[in-house]
């Protein structure tokens, strides 16, 4: 028997009927749970996500803009990425309790596109891990052959791919995305380090002088569209905001927002270092892997391995918004067949201000996982299964990953969050929130049109 769901509107409104929902939907095999997660777990978990195989070729990118501008660039990516982090935990306190996710949020706002939005995100999530894998078995061969190791099984990639799948099973198969807070901060040691060893190599005093005007300040060209990705995707955490504000134990906006500060904030700065002291260090010749610059030194070998664990442990962080989205596309796509609630549409014309006050109280509610035990396990094995088909068969993502910054990671990042805030503040007077949600979706639309067709003319003219 469907029973009426109400919760405080967003932005100061009152109290509206948000859908129907059938009671029954949170008992067919799915459990609750208390929310566990703190500003410091969560944070640690969105700054993992964040930090990745972006970071090695932040160094690249800003050589192909200039110090001045590519440091402007990667402010610009951390601020409007911080801004879509914003908009989406504003539309999460439309939904009710603590089962929000994008596919909730796009029922309330676009109900018939709900399952695109998450079949696009799932396949997003999806072909980054099987960049992280690609990655690892790319770099544990070498870091092998460096430590001393002959048997031809250490130096094959094919073995440290299957490695990788049989560690990650305990870790992939975690249903809460707070289980994860101690694998995503061992990762971000591997990124202290990484820190340290950029540093030490640009000062060290032995470093020869770069030539003369290697280093420029700006530089504009066409190829300006096709770095922007690198810059987007490097700051993409928004398919995990929505878990981290179902498990964060208080989740008002005072919380919420610390979170998001911290984890774009720090990004921001590890970003700002790695890539300066890079470019500083090797110039226009910088590589966009930052790593085959360096000797084969003991140094820059465990500083391999560390980014290889870092890879690693960011994994499950793709396999799990990948797993929940897939669920929800199965879910829309069998109710396609039989009756589902109706969903009200969202009526603004009470509010009266831009922002939840800073005291708003947490949720109450505890965690909902709606999914089946049987759908869980079977997903994540079907996920778990087909990246390592993939990253067997592929042995470069550099041209999928460019598409995927520039499609994905835009539509994520910028469009659907200045969409759905949009949508639920439609009959709402004009705020400046309001106008910046509309404005971070046409720079969505910009960067995914002009970067889009920047990589498909690089294509054609077989530049890659």
């Amino acid at each position: 028997m469907p029973v009426p769901a109400t919760v405080a509107a967003c932005d100061g409104a009152a109290a509206l009927p948000l859908h129907a929902v059938d009671a029954s939907e949170n008992d067919l095999g799915g459990d609750v749970e208390e929310p566990t997660g703190t500003v410091l777990t969560s944070s640690i978990n969105l700054a993992n996500t964040i930090l990745g195989s972006g970071m090695l070729s932040m160094p690249n990118a800003m050589a192909s803009l200039g110090l001045i501008l590519g440091s402007l660039v990667i402010v610009l990516s951390a601020c409007t990425s911080g801004l879509g982090l914003y908009l989406l935990s504003r539309c999460a306190r439309r939904t009710p309790g603590r089962d929000s996710s994008f596919f909730a949020v796009s029922k309330l706002t676009y109900p018939r596109a709900a399952v695109f939005f998450d079949a696009a995100i799932a396949v997003k999530c999806f072909g980054v891990s099987i960049s992280y894998l690609i990655i690892f078995g790319d770099l544990m061969p070498d870091i092998a052959e460096a430590l001393g190791f002959e048997a031809w099984l250490l130096l094959s990639r094919g073995f440290w791919i299957t490695f990788a799948i049989a560690a990650l099973a305990p870790l992939a198969f975690q249903k809460r995305l707070d289980a994860l807070a101690y694998t995503s901060f061992t990762a971000l040691l591997a990124v202290a380090y990484l820190f340290v060893v950029v540093a030490m190599f640009y000062f060290n005093p032995r470093r020869g002088p770069l030539p003369q005007g290697d280093i420029v300040l700006f530089r504009w060209s066409t190829e300006f569209f096709t770095h922007l990705p690198v810059f987007v995707f490097a700051f993409t955490c928004h398919q995990n905001i929505f878990s981290v504000y179902n498990e964060l134990r208080d989740n008002t906006s005072k919380q919420l927002n610390g979170t998001i500060t911290v984890s774009i904030g720090s990004a921001c700065a590890v970003y700002q270092w790695i890539a300066v002291l890079g470019y500083l260090t090797f110039g226009s010749k910088v590589a966009p892997n930052l790593l085959v610059m360096y000797d084969n030194s003991l140094v820059i070998t465990f500083c391999r391995l560390s980014v290889a664990i870092l890879v690693l442990f960011s994994y499950p962080l793709q396999c799990h918004p990948a797993r929940n989205c897939l669920d929800k596309v199965i879910s829309g796509i069998s109710h396609a067949w039989t009756k589902e609630p109706q969903f009200e549409r969202i009526v603004d014309e009470g509010d009266s201000a831009a922002d939840i006050p800073a005291n708003d109280d947490a949720t109450t509610a505890p965690v909902v996982h709606v999914m089946s035990p049987a759908m869980h396990l079977s997903i994540t094995s079907v996920l778990m299964i087909l990246s390592y088909a993939a990253a067997m068969s592929v042995t470069s993502l550099d041209l999928v990953l460019s598409f995927v910054g520039s499609t994905g990671s835009t539509c994520i990042s910028f469009i659907l969050p200045g969409l759905f805030y949009y949508k639920m503040h439609q009959h709402s007077r004009w705020t400046r929130m309001k106008i910046l949600s509309v404005l971070l979706a046409v720079y969505g639309v910009f960067v995914l049109v002009f970067c889009l067709g920047a990589n498909i003319s690089r294509v054609l003219d077989g530049d890659y």
